[in-house]
């Protein structure tokens, strides 16, 4: 099942006498799949601005890859146990805002979860259930406060040996929000930027419509939608256990940890957030997975919107109020 959304409404690709033009493109980087749908009266500048949000996306996999050795991820997680490590601006502020996230999630969002991620058998696979003494070992180097970001001399060091930083709960929103940057500046009015179709901003409307119209996959029964959304000027991201999980003793198990537990969260089976920026809906969605609908009802701001499917007896979606 592809996790998330389904887009309606789009118009064809030839456009009508009189109707903007339409492309479409897409790109793997990143360990996803990037579509970028765009309309405009002028070709070459579509074109030209998509080419231009491609290369910002080769750009970001060569700074965020964990799977990549030359990165400036992976040389952070390879060197900063062993001692400071120098970074660009770019990353050093990216790493400032995920602890700040993990700060007012409780510790929900956390991106040195990379060891537990390998653990579980999610890094590259397809699931395995680890034994508890495992869990408790991998615990040792988990959690944000290993971190340590010095903003004067702007590097990276971790305070234990085995911290392994995750770009997976940012990545791919710092990726569409850099694509959207670059559309406005070429000119781009209208434009959906879809991340694998768990990430997703739509820029201005398509033809004739006022936002870009998203059903939200039912997160069990495919082909089955259980809301809707338009999105203007707006993100979307959505966190499920349908995107990567195995079953083990009658149980599912997802890739979507509690940092703190060192198991992945139970209770919710999709969440969906919109908020005015990618980075934002996509760090967002994890800790509302994990600390569950009380938490979100007093926590999320008020320009966010938050969209679960709890595991209950009987499937429950609704948009929180």
């Amino acid at each position: 099942m592809i996790l998330g959304v389904v887009i309606l409404c789009l118009a064809p690709v030839a456009a009508l006498a009189g109707e903007p033009l339409r492309i479409e493109s897409t790109i793997d980087a990143m360990g996803s799949t990037y579509t970028i749908v765009a309309y405009g009266e002028d070709r070459l500048r579509l074109e030209s601005a998509v080419e231009e949000s491609f290369e910002e996306v080769r750009r970001l996999d060569n700074l965020l890859s964990n799977y990549k050795p030359t990165s400036e991820w992976s040389r952070v997680n390879r060197d900063a146990a062993a001692g400071p490590v120098s970074v660009s601006l770019e990353l050093f502020g990216l790493l400032e805002r995920c602890q700040r996230y993990s700060r007012i999630s409780e510790g929900a969002f956390d991106i040195t979860v990379g060891p537990l991620v390998k653990l579980w058998g999610f890094y590259k696979g397809s699931g395995r259930l680890p034994h508890r003494a495992e869990i408790r070992t991998v615990m040792a180097r988990i959690g944000y406060g290993k971190v340590q970001l010095d903003g004067r001399n702007r590097t990276v060091r971790f305070l234990k040996e085995g911290v392994e930083l995750d770009p997976g709960g940012i990545g791919k929103g710092y990726a569409v929000d850099r694509i959207v940057e670059i559309l406005k500046n070429n000119g781009i009015k209208a434009a959906l930027v879809s991340a694998a179709g768990s990430t997703i901003y739509g820029l201005g409307a398509p033809p004739s419509q006022d936002g870009w119209r998203v059903k939200l996959r039912h997160p069990v029964k495919e082909n089955e939608y259980v809301g809707e959304v338009t999105l203007k000027d707006l993100s979307m991201s959505t966190s499920g256990t349908s995107e990567k999980f195995f079953r083990a003793a009658g149980k599912i198990y997802s890739h979507i940890f509690d940092p703190r537990t060192g198991f992945p969260a139970q209770g919710m089976l999709s969440v969906s957030v919109t908020a005015p920026k990618a980075l934002d809906s996509e760090a967002w969605a994890k800790p509302v997975f994990v600390n569950g609908r009380g938490w979100a009802q007093k926590n999320k701001p008020g320009n966010f919107r938050v969209f679960l499917c709890e595991d209950r007896l009987e499937i429950a979606c609704a948009w929180l109020q």
